[in-house]
């Protein structure tokens, strides 16, 4: 290898090194366990849905914004119903501020 090869070789192994070390993920997604997911990003304001009408034994879990790790965005989780339980509250889904980040409380049981 000649030796001005040997110094562009260098330079573009330096330059790909600065530009790793500076590169940022536009939102480092990771796994809570308590919380679920915790992100960066402020999810969008909620998405209006129709609730439809009552179900015997079944309450409806609104929709909310889950957060696309492959995607980098939020993706819109339609409201479903879910099973009612004798002597439980349920809570849905929602995002709480964590500082500087966002996590996701995923919809839960709690006793009355």
């Amino acid at each position: 290898m000649t030796r001005n090869a040997l110094k562009l070789t260098l330079l573009a192994m330096a330059g790909l090194a600065c530009a790793a070390a500076a590169y940022v993920p536009p939102a480092a997604a990771h796994t809570e366990i308590a919380l679920g997911v915790g992100i960066g990003i402020a999810p969008p304001a909620p998405r209006f849905e129709r609730v439809p009408p009552p179900r015997r034994g079944y309450l409806w879990a609104p929709g909310y914004w889950r957060w696309d790790r492959y995607r980098h965005r939020h993706v819109w989780f339609p409201g479903h119903w879910v099973r009612a339980r004798a002597g439980y509250r349920f809570h849905p889904a929602h995002w709480v501020r964590h500082g500087d980040d966002w996590r996701l409380r995923r919809g839960y049981w709690d006793r009355d």
